[in-house]
């Protein structure tokens, strides 16, 4: 399709920017001359924000939409992409067509022989496509898993979603289970999903040994290009924090709401994120063990080549979630308050000023 044709969609779906939210972004409501939800993903809430009216372009412009809480932004095309789970262009185009009841052009001989392969195990477009058929963590086991680590803030988690019949087989000789499962989706620096992570749950309630993991033998495994990569929650800027583990970074975002974080998902992937070119201080957040320290240290030499200040973040007992359900929300606010940069107090952290 020529950018001509995908301007002219855009421009079509924005003279019917409420009846497209209302299609695609159900989980909203307006608001004046906006559209208030979630995320682009249509998950509930109130951080995305499209504008129903203005021009047909430039400042103001109808169809335009802003995520306050991610940064992200777009047009009424990358509703639909998003909302629907599409990573083709001409999938995106089509389910507009249909929804402004366009004529469907005639696919050329080469689009006629083409077929949908199947994604290789493992492999990039395997978790795009897991992540597209998964859905909004709320109301889900994901939601209620979370809150009982302690984790009741859940603004800006877009990145989460949440699959009821996640494929698990134990090894190659076994037999293929389903269980529930927390979706991640990993992405580069450009906002592209690269990965994803899951994370396999119990759907029989939350056992205290195993803090609702299903009774199983690996219950986290990440699949596709992790390397440089993360799960992000929040744009990174001037300033970021950085970790492994998703409820470990969910744990400090309960005490630092609004700083930007990334979760590597392991301490050698850790240590190889990739920095943006805005970063200038990065909390490296520590687990407490050997690997966590050697990512680390790798990280901060890392850091300092590329002139950006790093400021370690230690946990008091084995990492911040068991800080956060043992010793509590305002002792790990305490803790953090004592050891973030003074200037980042206010920035991030009004609430405990």
């Amino acid at each position: 399709m020529s950018r001509l044709d995908a301007s002219e969609l855009a421009h079509r779906l924005a003279r019917n920017a409420e009846a497209v939210c209302r299609r695609y972004l159900s989980n909203g409501h307006r608001e004046g001359r906006y559209w208030m939800v979630g995320d682009v993903r249509n998950s509930p809430g109130r951080s995305m924000f499209v504008r129903l009216t203005g021009p047909d372009s430039g400042k103001g412009a109808a169809g335009k939409w802003t995520d306050a809480a991610t940064g992200e932004h777009g047009d009424l095309l990358d509703v639909i992409r998003e909302s629907c789970g599409l990573v083709d262009f001409a999938d995106v185009a089509k389910e507009a067509r249909a929804f402004l009841s366009l004529p469907q052009r005639e696919p050329q001989a080469s689009e006629r022989r083409r077929t949908i392969q199947p994604a290789h195990i493992g492999s990039p477009e395997a978790a795009r496509r897991l992540f597209a058929m998964s859905r909004p963590i709320h109301g889900t086991l994901v939601e209620g898993y979370l809150r009982r680590r302690g984790i009741t803030s859940l603004h800006g988690t877009g990145s989460l979603r949440f699959h009821p019949r996640c494929y698990y087989r134990p090894d190659e000789h076994s037999a293929t289970e389903t269980w529930p499962a927390m979706i991640a989706a990993v992405t580069d620096l450009d906002g592209r999903l690269t990965g994803a992570h899951r994370t396999w749950l119990d759907p029989d309630g939350f056992d205290p040994i195993r803090l609702g993991k299903a009774p199983i033998g690996t219950p986290r495994r990440a699949m596709g290009d992790l390397l440089g990569n993360a799960v992000r929650f929040g744009m990174a800027g001037e300033v970021m924090a950085a970790g492994e583990g998703i409820e470990t970074m969910l744990s400090l975002r309960m005490a630092l709401p609004d700083m930007p974080m990334v979760a590597a998902l392991s301490a050698a992937h850790l240590s190889a994120i990739l920095f943006t070119d805005t970063l200038r201080r990065l909390y490296i957040v520590r687990d407490d063990d050997p690997a966590g320290d050697g990512a680390m240290a790798t990280l901060i030499e890392r850091a300092s080549d590329d002139g950006i200040e790093a400021i370690a973040l230690s946990p008091r007992l084995g990492d911040f979630n068991e800080d956060l359900r043992i010793l509590g929300p305002d002792m790990l606010r305490a803790d953090l308050r004592a050891q973030i940069a003074h200037r980042d107090v206010a920035r991030f952290m009004a609430e405990a000023a």
